[in-house]
């Protein structure tokens, strides 16, 4: 059986394959010494339009140095969905001699295309790796399975992945025992862990006979990430099998720095998807916004699971006319200058107060003005702790239907709910509360609208969530001022400069 290290290829989807100098030596330094015979170090891509790093594309250059480095056998991985033939020259000549594998990561529904794709690889001199995935679904695909009789002569290796890290020992048993009667290939098994099942599921593999099975220092790997490198090196260590702990130890702390930042790992929306065969992409995207609540993901899932756009409806929201609005954010300006902002409302009880957030929406229960509260994301779960049902006198709005993460409102406000018809000022954010604040006061005519609480970040540093969220509200305010020809009004201080900053105090 043979060990495969895929760190640096499947751990690329957190870090988009950029890996420190420093944790790339620690790692190949490690590798040298460990009983792992492969190492999948990145892939081979062509130019794309999205930023991919260092080991998305694997330059000659950085294969040459990891091969002067490296005494194990290198392999690189093709996309198949992104390759064809006429693609092989440019990206696998220049890598001869560097490369001993290339594996190609395969939708079952485009085994032909593949193997004709694979035929040509194997020409080239490099060993060649089916990475065949969404295993759980394997019988969905009419006739796949027989296709693998194909395979021999072909391929060094077929690799049964568990993209959704979802099949339990028993799949793994029954589905290795079929892939056995169709080809003579050798056999790997590379794990997902959404159901913390990557070390079982491996374990059986090789009880089967597997030859080949993958894994990731610290289980580093897209979504869920992988079985972890020093989890099956300690177990196989209890059977013989000659390990060196100080350096495992060595590289597990050389990546400790990157999981402390990006802290991949199962969580309940990964094993939701796992177990529902449901796809990574999404749920990584998901898990890593800073504004769905594991709420608002579970429910998502669950809509995707049940094959339904969205898990609600609610009427359409048909606004009254307001000549002036107050849109109230997040921000600790809405704390400082509460008094201020009180006095102000109330010199205008028919000014409607639209929540961006129910951060502070308590501190203005006492107002007469009429209220609505954006939901979008976990800002339901927000609503219901700060305004109690008995403080609860607005409306709540919803983005139009169907919304990305399902939809959840406080049970109390289920009668005073609503949904924007479209939004019409901008294409992008479309599941930001700002972009529904701003509808709302799209769809009240309003000539005036005033802002609260979007203070800015202070500083030259800032986070990449600060970074995103000053992004993502200088492009809608811009968006609204382009579309409406109204310019934006900021009552209390904001470093945003497509706000005209006016000081609340002046009106009262």
């Amino acid at each position: 059986m043979k060990l495969l290290d895929c760190t640096l290829r499947d751990g690329g989807y957190y870090t988009l394959w950029d890996f420190p100098s420093q944790v790339v030596s620690a790692y190949i330094e490690a590798m040298n010494k460990l009983p792992i015979d492969y190492l999948e170090v990145g892939y081979r891509n062509n130019p794309s339009k999205e930023y991919l790093g260092e080991f998305g594309y694997s330059p000659v250059s950085t294969l040459r140095r990891l091969r002067k480095d490296c005494c194990k056998k290198i392999v690189v991985m093709l996309n198949e969905k992104s390759t064809r033939l006429e693609d092989l020259d440019n990206l696998l000549k220049p890598i001869q001699g560097l490369v001993d594998m290339v594996r190609i990561a395969i939708d079952p529904k485009n085994f032909d295309r593949a193997l004709v794709l694979a035929k040509e690889v194997k020409k080239q001199g490099f060993e060649v790796g089916f990475n065949t995935m969404y295993m759980s679904k394997w019988n969905e695909y009419e006739g796949f399975l027989d296709k693998l009789r194909q395979l021999d002569q072909v391929v060094d290796l077929f690799c049964m992945v568990d993209s959704f890290g979802g099949v339990t020992p028993t799949d793994v048993r029954s589905l290795f025992e079929v892939v056995k009667q169709k080809t003579t290939v050798p056999i790997g098994f590379h794990g997902h862990n959404n159901m913390q099942l990557g070390l079982i599921n491996t374990l059986t593999a090789i009880e089967c006979g597997a030859d080949y099975v993958d894994a990731t220092i610290l289980g580093m790997g897209r979504g869920a990430g992988n079985l972890n490198m020093e989890l099956l090196l300690t177990y196989l260590n209890k059977g013989g099998f000659p390990v060196d702990f100080n350096v495992l130890g060595e590289v597990i702390t050389a990546f400790h720095t990157l999981y402390e930042n990006y802290r991949w790992g199962t969580n309940l929306p990964y094993m939701i998807s796992g177990a529902n065969s449901l796809p990574q992409k999404e749920v990584m995207e998901w898990v890593s916004n800073r504004t769905y609540s594991f709420n608002s993901i579970v429910r998502a899932l669950d809509n995707k699971k049940n094959n339904q756009k969205d898990n609600a409806r609610y009427p359409l929201f048909k606004a009254h006319s307001a000549e002036r609005v107050l849109i109230v954010g997040g921000g600790n300006s809405c704390l400082v200058h509460q008094q201020a902002v009180k006095q102000f409302a109330a010199l205008i009880p028919s000014m409607p107060l639209i929540f961006v957030t129910s951060r502070y929406a308590a501190l203005y229960n006492d107002l007469s003005n009429p209220k609505y509260y954006c939901l979008v994301g976990n800002e339901a779960k927000r609503l219901s702790r700060n305004v109690s049902e008995k403080d609860f006198n607005g409306v709540c709005l919803l983005a139009p239907y169907p919304r990305r993460m399902g939809t959840e409102v406080p049970p109390y406000a289920e009668r005073l709910t609503y949904e924007l018809d479209n939004i019409t000022f901008t294409q992008s954010y479309l599941d930001s509360c700002t972009t529904l604040a701003l509808q709302a006061a799209i769809a009240m005519v309003a000539k005036e609208v005033n802002i609260i609480g979007y203070d800015g970040y202070k500083g030259e540093v800032l986070s990449e969530k600060e970074m995103e969220l000053t992004n993502e509200n200088k492009t809608l305010f811009e968006a609204f001022k382009d579309a409406q020809g109204v310019e934006l009004r900021s009552l209390t201080p904001s470093l945003y400069k497509s706000l005209k900053v006016e000081s609340i105090y002046q009106f009262l």
